[in-house]
């Protein structure tokens, strides 16, 4: 397992080298000039020259190059365009609301799908089954905005639960009060394609032929579902969980967007509007790097729920 979880780390290196190089040149050739967006339409020639001595861009391409290198190993990504705000302080204040609402998210997300896909697999071929796999086709084919809007006229509107937005310095308070209305409408935009995705996994499991031995033994259905087809089903679970996890991290930031929360994702939103380069390309390397992180993990998990899985 320690060789196994050092030559991960020692592949990391190279793949997250080529993330970074793909970032630098991209903005470098694609992004449009940095001085010029920072100086506006109305800047001069010597005030676009100026800003380009400032920000290093008149430096050869290598050696912009090792300072984009520095700023990552240090982790100082300089200031923000837009606000002057260091970038680094910029995800630290704003990191604590995003995962507020995004940690509620994953557990719900990861914890409710199972159960419900058990129970409709145990109830496979009945008037049950047919009507949960009938409720979440129409589920999945209703757009993100709809949930929100509905959501907010029921819970807030009409029964008063929740506000429609708002934050603050407690952290019981905004768990207890302003996150439960976008991790409920996250959940139930999530909660019918992974019911789906999730019954598909146990079914082909209960088609194997240890199940039918099972049953032969005179083992139970709940017996053999939550012995046997569960723990084998987890791999393809665990495996969607971690391709997931990336695109939940992105798609909470639409959240903070429609519900007005002070975190990570509207500030990246608002840096994309403002082409405020150094927080999208601190972002785009931080999120090459936790996804690397999270494979490497789901791999590990892999062979505690099976021990049969060899690493190599």
């Amino acid at each position: 397992m320690a060789a196994y979880l050092i030559r991960r780390l020692w592949q990391m290196i190279p793949t997250l080298l080529g993330v970074v190089l793909l970032v630098f040149f991209l903005f470098k050739f694609f992004g449009g000039d940095p001085a010029e967006v920072l100086g506006g339409l109305n800047a001069s020639a010597d005030q676009i020259q100026a800003i380009r001595e400032q920000l290093g861009l008149n430096k050869p391409l290598w050696e912009q190059l090792l300072i984009f290198l520095q700023q990552i190993v240090t982790f100082d990504w300089g200031k923000s365009w837009a606000t002057n705000e260091s970038v680094a302080h910029l995800f630290a204040t704003r990191l604590p609301a995003t995962l507020t609402v995004m940690i509620p998210i994953l557990l719900l997300e990861v914890l409710l799908p199972v159960p419900f896909a058990l129970a409709v697999a145990y109830l496979r071929g009945r008037a049950v089954d047919r009507a949960v796999m009938m409720g979440t086709t129409v589920a999945v084919s209703i757009s993100l905005l709809v949930y929100v809007i509905v959501f907010q006229y029921v819970f807030a509107f009409q029964l008063g639960w929740f506000p429609v937005q708002g934050w603050s310095d407690s952290l019981w308070t905004n768990l207890t009060t302003y996150a439960p209305l976008p991790v409920f409408v996250a959940v139930a935009v999530a909660l019918s394609p992974y019911t789906r995705l999730y019954r598909t996994f146990f079914l082909d499991e209960i088609g194997h032929e240890y199940v039918r031995t099972a049953r032969a033994k005179g083992l139970t259905e709940r017996t053999i579902l939550l012995k046997h087809v569960l723990r084998n089903a987890l791999i393809p679970i665990l495996t969607n969980i971690s391709v997931a996890l990336p695109s939940l991290f992105v798609g909470s930031f639409l959240l903070e967007v429609f519900f007005s929360i002070p975190g990570l994702g509207r500030e990246i939103l608002l840096a994309v509007n403002r082409n405020d380069y150094p927080v999208i390309q601190a972002f785009a390397i931080y999120i090459a790097a936790m996804t690397m992180v999270v494979n490497l993990v789901t791999d590990l998990l892999y062979k505690l729920v099976d021990p049969r899985v060899v690493l190599k």
